[in-house]
Order: structure tokens, then C-alpha cells, then sequence
């Protein structure tokens, strides 16, 4: 018989967190995430996002047995600012049931409903920032620290419960040029100085610290309008540098300034982590943080997370540097490959960028929708 359990403890959250594990064990294309990430994220007293968000989360249990899980989430300011009435759901797992799977989801839409919602949608979070969609093509790629991953009759079960597409995110593989070619090297110097910009220098954490919240800053104005965006609060920035510049490697952060030294443009790229998490298995300590300091320091291969261009410098070629200057680290350092992460489908001025380079649509992912109302 299934049971669904609400979590509303530290304890059964970690159960919550760790049912993945338990689930993907032995698979190895996923890359596990690290726990106290998770529980960071997930925890009602410690993610800045419960200051405008709602969260619920269950557990269905078949006996004694975990066999899935799901997050139910209401984002006020989304609502607010899309004019939505809409429930997210996250964070689903779950076994090749398709009992389970519903069980889970009506727990969610009932909820949504109680609260006025009309629709769900899903797999999503709580912001932009964490990782989303499932994971309808490239099952048998590896998966990056900044993407879900799942098995392939997740879309079955979604579709068999009355969810339909809403939006699809394509990632590329891209292969790095040994050589920049001078005339690209030439432009981009002509349009740094016709916009009067410069690349920052740095070197060092300590030297990137100081622009970390104009970055996001940034990143909130450059992506404003993108269907579903949602400003990122001074809390949030201030989690997200804390979680993230602890382990970035400033040869892969490119930063443009223009003439009163204001960002005008940056890309966050870093090497790939992904074999490094799936050997730490979940865990910084005590081994789980060596792995990913030796994949910092050697690798051959390097996944891209953000870039954002100032609105009024947008459409001058500065996306052209930023990879230009990416691709010069890579020759310096052995990496050959690099991961695009995921972008809109209709995004077609990032995908045509993408045809300069030996590359290949490899993954895509789906978040689903379902009108409740």
C-alpha cells in the first residue's frame, strides 16, 4: 500500500535528500549533488528564497520502503511579476510506477489548488539559479553539477498524468579550437576599444570578490525579460557568492569594465566537476573536497554557467570576446571540450554562435505544464 508523508523535519528532509542516492546508485551518467547543498537549498530557515516562496515537500513510502519524492513550490514573485497563478513542482524522483508517480503529483496539485493556483508546472525550483527540467534527450551523457538528471520513463509518467510541454532547454558540446584565429583576435580588439572596455584582471578569489554582486547584479538586468525571470534578491546574491566563489577558478571568470569601471559584460565558465562529485558521492568531507580541488587544478574539459551582457552593449560582438578569452584559457590548459549548459530552444543568436564550433546538440530538457484550474 503507498503511504504519502509530508516532511516537515530535519530528519525527514535528509531522507528526502538522500532517496536520489539510493536511486541512482550505480548509474554513471548522474552526478550527484552535494548534501549540504541540497539541504541548504531546501531548508525553510536557511534558503533566502522562503522570503517570497512557499514550499511543501513528500515523501511516498510502500511499506517501509522510500520509492519517491516530490517539492511542491509557490513563488509569490513570479506570480507577481508574470501575472501567473502558478505551482512549481521539483525535486521528483521517483521509481518506474506509475502509481507513484501520480500519487506525487496530485500531493502537489491539491496543495496548489488550496492555495488558488490554476496551474503546475515542473521540474523546476525555487529561482533560475538551481537546476531544472527533465531530461527528455541524452540519457546516456554525463550529466554537469548545474543539471538534473533522470531516467527516461520520467517523461511517460508526466505525460500518462496529463502534463504537456511548456519550454525546452537544448545544451551543446562544443570542441575547443587550438588557435584563435588572428582576424577574430583583431576584432575583438577593435570593439574594446570603440566601446572603451577592458578585460579586469583577476588573478586571485580575493581580486574577484569585490565584483561578485555587481555580477548578479548584472545578470538580474541582462535576463529581465526572458520568459519566467525573477530578480534575484541582496539575500540570494549574497548565498550564491558564498556557495559558488568557493571553488571557482578565476582563469575561467571573464570580466569586461567599461571606461568608469562598471561591468559591462562577464562569462563564468569552470573546469568540469562532474566525475569529481560523482567520486566525493554526495560529500565534501572527508575525501569528497581533494576530488574536486585535483579536477580544478587538471582537466580536459569545462562547462559554461552564465554570461550576461549589459543591455546597451548588447548585439557589438563583446559575447564573441568573452569566448574568445574562454577559449584562450582553454589552449593554456589542456581542455578540449566544453559543456554550453542549457539555453532556451528558441534562442537562435546563442545556437548560431554555436555553429563556429565543432559541436553537437547532445542533451535537451523539459519543464511541463498542466492546467489545475
Amino acid at each position: 500500500m503507498l503511504k504519502m508523508v509530508e516532511v516537515d523535519t530535519i530528519a525527514g528532509l535528509r531522507k528526502f535528500v538522500n532517496f536520489q542516492f539510493k536511486l541512482y546508485s550505480g548509474n554513471k551518467f548522474w552526478v550527484p549533488p552535494l548534501r549540504t547543498d541540497e539541504m541548504n537549498t531546501l531548508r525553510w530557515d536557511r534558503n533566502p528564497a522562503f522570503d517570497f516562496c512557499e514550499a511543501k515537500y513528500w515523501l511516498a513510502y510502500r511499506g517501509n520502503e522510500i520509492v519517491g519524492r516530490v517539492a511542491g513550490i509557490i513563488n509569490k514573485r513570479y506570480n507577481e511579476i508574470w501575472d501567473k497563478k502558478t505551482a512549481k513542482f521539483g525535486w521528483i524522483d521517483f521509481i518506474d510506477d506509475e502509481e507513484v508517480s501520480a500519487a506525487l503529483l496530485d500531493k502537489v496539485e491539491d496543495w496548489a489548488k488550496g492555495k488558488g493556483m490554476t496551474t503546475v508546472c515542473g521540474p523546476l525550483s525555487f529561482c533560475g539559479m538551481d537546476r531544472e527540467g527533465t531530461l527528455v534527450e541524452g540519457f546516456e551523457e554525463l550529466g554537469t553539477i548545474s543539471t538534473l538528471y533522470n531516467l527516461p520513463y520520467y517523461m511517460k509518467h508526466f505525460e500518462k498524468s496529463g502534463y504537456v510541454k511548456d519550454i525546452d532547454w537544448v545544451e551543446y558540446e562544443l570542441m575547443v579550437p587550438r588557435e584563435i584565429p588572428e582576424r577574430v583576435d583583431r576584432i575583438g580588439e577593435v570593439v574594446l576599444k570603440r566601446s572603451k572596455l577592458r578585460i579586469a584582471e583577476t588573478k586571485k578569489i580575493k581580486e574577484l570578490l569585490p565584483y561578485g554582486k555587481e555580477l548578479f547584479e548584472l545578470l538580474n538586468v541582462a535576463y529581465k525579460d526572458l520568459e519566467g525571470a525573477v530578480p534575484l534578491t541582496d539575500k540570494q546574491i549574497d548565498m550564491y557568492i558564498k556557495q559558488y566563489f568557493s571553488y571557482v577558478s578565476t582563469e575561467y571568470i571573464k570580466i569586461i569594465l567599461d571606461e568608469n569601471d562598471r561591468i559591462a559584460a562577464f562569462g563564468i565558465a569552470m573546469p568540469s566537476l562532474s566525475k569529481a562529485f560523482q567520486k566525493a558521492k554526495g560529500n565534501l568531507f572527508p575525501f569528497g573536497f581533494l576530488h574536486i580541488l585535483k579536477a580544478l587544478k587538471k582537466n580536459d574539459s569545462l562547462d559554461l554557467y552564465l554570461v550576461a551582457v549589459r543591455p546597451d552593449l548588447q548585439n557589438k560582438g563583446i559575447n564573441a570576446i568573452l569566448m574568445t578569452e574562454v577559449n584562450k584559457a582553454c589552449i593554456r590548459n589542456g581542455i578540449f571540450k566544453v559543456e554550453s549548459g542549457g539555453e532556451l530552444e528558441d534562442n537562435l543568436k546563442v545556437q548560431a554562435f554555436w555553429k563556429h564550433y565543432d559541436s553537437r546538440q547532445h542533451k535537451r530538457r523539459r519543464s511541463y505544464i498542466k492546467s489545475i484550474g
